[in-house]
C-alpha cells in the first residue's frame, strides 16, 4: 500500500481506503494509468475486504437451446437465420437429457441462453423450466438474458413483468447478465443495432429484482467502445444496484471477433494487460457489488487465476458446453473439472469455495 499511496494513484487510493465513492473522472484515470500493479493492489485490497481469501466457483451446466435469431448482431458469431444449414433448435426432450446427463456431476446450476427465435413461444420456455425443475430438483435455474425476456414480452404483447412472473412460477431463479454489451447508444448502433437499448436492459433486470430475483451484470469490451463509455457503463450498473441491490456479480467479457460482422474491422484482440485492468477498475468502481467474476471461458484459466490478485473473487464453473464465445473464436476449453478449478485456486493461495447461483456455500475446506 505504501507504493500506492506514494504513487500517481495516491489520491484515488486514499478515496478507496476511506470508503469514498469514485467518480467518472476517477474511473477514467484508473483506466489510463500505466501502473498496473498499483491498480491491481488497490483492487485486491477491496476484494479482500469484501471476500477475504475466498475464491468462488460453481459446478454448473450451460445449454444453448437455439442459435436462430432475428437480431443477427454484428458482434455475434452464434446467431443464424432460420434457413441456415447450421441453424438448430433443441427439443425439450434434448434439453432435459442434457440436464440429466449432468446430474452425476452434482451440479447446482443450469444456465440456458440462446437466440431470439420467432418459432419458440412462451409455452416452450415455461415447459422447459418445468421439466428442468422436475428433472433436477434443488438445482437453481439461471437462464434467459434480458434480451430474450424482452423479446418474449413483445412476441406475446405482454408486460415484461408478467413474462418474468410466469417464468419465475415455472422455475426460473435468476437472470444471467448477457446482452448488456456496452450501454452507450453510439456503440450499440454499430455492434447490435436491433438489440434492446441499455436502458431497456436495465429495466428488465430491475423488474426481476422487484420480483425477488437476483441477477448478474456484464460488459462486453474490446471492440469499438472508448474507455469513457466503459466507465459510463459501470456507473449505470452502480446506480441501478443502489436502487435495488439485486445484482449478484459483475462479469466483464472480452470481445472475440472471429466469424462476426466486426471481423472485417480487424480489431486487435484484448491483451491480458487490458483484461486485468478492466477487472481491477470494475472492482474499484462497483463498490456496491459483492462479487467480480473472471470468466475463464473468455480469458483462459491461467489469466483468470492471476485475476484473483486484481479484484476478481470468482472463476465461474465447470460449464460443460458453451457455443457463443467459441463460435467467435474463443480458444479455451468448454469444460473443466471441479478438481481442476480447486487446484487452480489453491495454487494461487486462495481458499476454494463451491457456491450455488446465489452464492450460498455448497462446500469448502477442500
Amino acid at each position: 500500500m505504501d507504493h500506492i499511496l506514494n504513487g500517481e494513484l495516491a489520491d484515488l487510493g486514499q478515496k478507496v481506503l476511506s470508503g469514498t465513492r469514485l467518480s467518472r473522472e476517477d474511473g477514467i484515470r484508473l483506466y489510463q494509468t500505466k501502473d498496473l500493479l498499483a491498480l491491481g493492489s488497490l483492487a485486491n485490497w477491496v476484494r479482500r475486504q469484501k471476500n477475504g481469501d475466498k475464491a468462488y466457483f460453481i459446478v454448473n451446466r450451460h445449454i444453448n437451446h437455439t442459435n436462430i435469431c432475428e437480431n443477427l448482431c454484428k458482434l455475434c458469431a452464434f446467431g443464424r437465420e432460420a434457413g441456415d444449414p447450421h441453424a438448430y433448435t433443441l427439443g425439450l426432450d434434448e434439453i432435459e437429457a442434457k440436464a440429466l446427463a449432468s446430474a452425476k456431476e452434482r451440479i447446482s446450476e443450469i444456465h440456458v441462453v440462446g437466440g431470439l427465435n420467432p418459432g419458440l413461444k412462451l409455452d416452450y420456455y415455461v415447459e422447459m423450466l418445468q421439466r428442468l425443475r422436475q428433472a433436477l430438483p434443488g438445482v437453481l435455474i439461471q437462464s434467459f438474458t434480458a434480451v430474450e425476456v424482452d423479446y418474449l414480452a413483445k412476441l406475446h404483447h405482454k408486460p415484461v413483468e408478467e413474462v418474468l412472473a410466469l417464468l419465475q412460477a415455472a422455475g426460473l431463479d435468476s437472470l444471467p447478465g448477457g446482452g448488456a454489451e456496452i450501454f452507450a447508444p453510439r456503440v450499440r448502433k454499430i455492434i447490435c443495432p436491433k438489440k434492446i437499448s441499455g436502458e431497456r436492459w436495465l429495466e428488465v433486470h430491475l423488474a426481476a429484482h422487484r420480483l425477488g430475483m437476483r441477477t448478474n451484470a456484464t460488459m462486453l469490451y474490446g471492440h469499438v467502445e472508448t474507455v469513457e463509455e466503459r466507465v459510463d457503463h459501470l456507473i449505470s450498473l452502480r446506480e441501478a444496484q443502489d436502487r435495488t441491490g439485486g445484482f449478484l456479480t459483475f462479469i466483464p467479457l472480452t470481445f472475440h471477433s472471429r466469424n462476426t460482422g466486426l471481423e472485417p474491422l480487424q480489431l486487435p484482440s484484448s491483451t491480458g494487460y487490458d483484461d486485468l485492468k478492466t477487472l481491477a477498475v470494475a472492482r474499484l468502481m462497483l463498490d456496491n457489488f459483492d462479487h467480480i467474476k473472471a470468466f475463464w471461458i473468455y480469458i483462459g484459466l491461467k489469466l483468470a487465476q492471476v485475476a484473483l490478485f486484481f479484484g476478481a473473487d470468482d472463476l465461474d464453473g465447470t460449464v460443460v458446453e458453451e457455443k457463443i464465445a467459441h463460435d467467435a473464436g474463443a480458444e479455451t476449453s468448454q469444460f473443466i473439472t471441479k478438481a481442476e478449478i480447486i487446484k487452480t485456486i489453491k495454487a494461487a493461495g486462495f481458499i476454494p469455495v463451491e457456491r450455488d447461483t446465489l452464492y450460498n456455500v455448497v462446500e469448502e475446506g477442500f
